[in-house]
C-alpha cells in the first residue's frame, strides 16, 4: 500500500501557523512597534514579534496532530510483532504431519524401470517401506548361491511413532519435496529410484534416474551431484536402521505377510541343464489372471499364504511347480505389503 505523505514526508500534515486578525478581537494598529537600538552603539535593529496566542479549537487540533506524529516516530507505521508460532519456536515450520491412520504407509523407496523382464518388474519389492505404527519393511541380504532361494528375504523392524516422525523429516531435509532437475547421466537401461513421502495432505514423490549407478559417471552439474548425494545418504539411513538410530533393539526379523502373490509362467529347463526336483503346488489354482506379457498371477491369503511361504522356503527360483493338471510352472513369490491386497497392486 502506498503511504501518503505531506510536506516533510513524515505522513503528518504540516500544521498551518495561526495568524491573528480582527476576527480574534485583535487590532493590528494597537500592536507594539518595533524598537531599535541606537546606530552609534553598533547595535542591530531587532524586530519585536508579537506573541501568538492559539484559540482553544486550534490548540486542540495541534496537540492531536503532534501526538499522532510522535507515536509514529515520524517515519511511518511500526511493524507488527511476529506471532510466536511464526518465530521459529516449537517444532518449527515445515514439520511433517503424519497420516492419521497409525498403520498407514508414511515413507517408501522403490526402483522402477530398468532392463529387466516383465516378471521381475511385477514381482519387484520396494527397497524400504515405513509405516505409521513403526514397522519398517526392507529387503534383507540375499545369499550368493545358484540357483537363488525362491522365497525373498523380506525383513521387518519395529520402531516407535517418534522414530517414524524423525525418518519422515529426514526425507524432507534430503530434498524429497524439491522439483529441481536431477539430470540424465549418460547410462542406458538403469533403473530409477522413486522416493514417496505420505503426509496428512497426501503423497510427495521424487524420482531420480540411475541414483546408485551414476555416482562418479559424469554428465551432471555440481548442484545435481549434491542433490543426488543427499538422496543416496537418505537411502543408506533407511536401509540400515539399526546404525541410523543407534538402537540394537531394532534388529530385523523375518516378515510374515498376510497375503502372498505368485507370478507364474510355464516352466522351461535352464540353459545349463541344472536338474531341479519337482514340488507339488500348494496354492490357488494356476495359472491365474494375466498381469504382464507371458505372466499370470494368483493370490493366497490366511493359512494358504502361510503354507505357500513354507513351501517356497524349501525351493529355488528354478524349481518346477506341478499343478493339479500336471502342468509345470515357474513361480516368482511376492509377499504382499500391508497396503497391498492382491495382484492388481503389482501393476502400478
Amino acid at each position: 500500500m502506498t503511504r501518503r505523505t505531506d510536506g516533510d514526508a513524515t505522513g503528518c500534515r504540516q500544521v498551518p501557523r495561526h495568524r491573528r486578525d480582527a476576527s480574534d478581537g485583535w487590532d493590528p494598529a494597537g500592536a507594539p512597534a518595533a524598537t531599535a537600538e541606537p546606530q552609534d552603539g553598533g547595535g542591530r535593529v531587532l524586530p519585536v514579534r508579537p506573541v501568538t496566542v492559539l484559540r482553544p479549537a486550534g490548540l486542540t487540533l495541534a496537540l492531536l496532530l503532534l501526538t499522532a506524529c510522535a507515536e509514529s516516530g515520524g517515519t511511518g507505521t511500526a511493524p507488527a510483532p511476529v506471532p510466536e508460532a511464526e518465530s521459529g519456536s516449537g517444532s518449527g515450520a515445515g514439520a511433517v504431519v503424519l497420516p492419521e491412520a497409525e498403520d498407514a504407509l508414511v515413507l517408501q523407496v522403490e526402483q522402477t524401470g530398468g532392463f529387466v523382464t516383465p516378471e521381475m518388474l511385477a514381482g519387484r519389492l520396494p527397497i524400504v517401506s515405513v509405516y505409521g505404527d513403526g514397522r519398517v519393511i526392507t529387503q534383507g541380504p540375499v545369499i550368493a548361491i545358484y540357483p537363488a532361494p525362491a522365497w525373498p528375504n523380506v525383513q521387518v523392524q519395529q520402531a516407535d511413532r517418534s522414530t517414524v516422525q524423525e525418518l519422515a523429516e529426514r526425507a524432507l531435509a534430503a530434498g524429497i519435496d524439491q522439483t529441481a532437475d536431477l539430470g540424465s547421466p549418460p547410462l542406458a537401461d538403469a533403473p530409477s529410484t522413486r522416493f514417496t513421502l505420505v503426509t496428512d495432505d497426501g503423497p510427495i514423490t521424487r524420482e531420480v534416474y540411475a541414483l546408485q549407478e551414476a555416482e562418479g559417471a559424469g554428465g551432471l552439474t555440481a548442484e545435481q551431484e549434491a542433490a543426488r548425494a543427499q538422496l543416496r545418504d537418505l537411502l543408506a539411513d533407511l536401509t540400515d536402521l539399526t546404525a541410523t538410530l543407534g538402537d540394537d533393539d531394532a534388529a530385523p526379523a523375518p516378515y510374515e505377510p498376510a497375503a502372498v502373490a505368485a507370478l507364474a509362467r510355464p516352466w522351461s529347463a535352464p540353459a545349463d541343464d541344472t536338474e531341479q526336483p519337482e514340488l507339488t503346488w500348494p496354492g490357488p489354482e494356476l495359472p491365474g489372471e494375466p498381469i504382464a506379457p507371458g505372466v499370470t498371477c494368483v493370490t493366497a491369503t490366511g493359512e494358504e499364504a502361510r503354507a505357500l511361504a513354507e513351501a517356497a522356503r524349501g525351493a529355488t527360483t528354478l524349481t518346477p511347480w506341478v499343478g493339479a493338471d500336471g502342468a509345470r510352472w515357474s513361480i516368482t513369490f511376492r509377499p504382499l505389503l500391508p497396503e497391498e491386497s492382491g495382484c492388481a497392486d503389482l501393476t502400478g
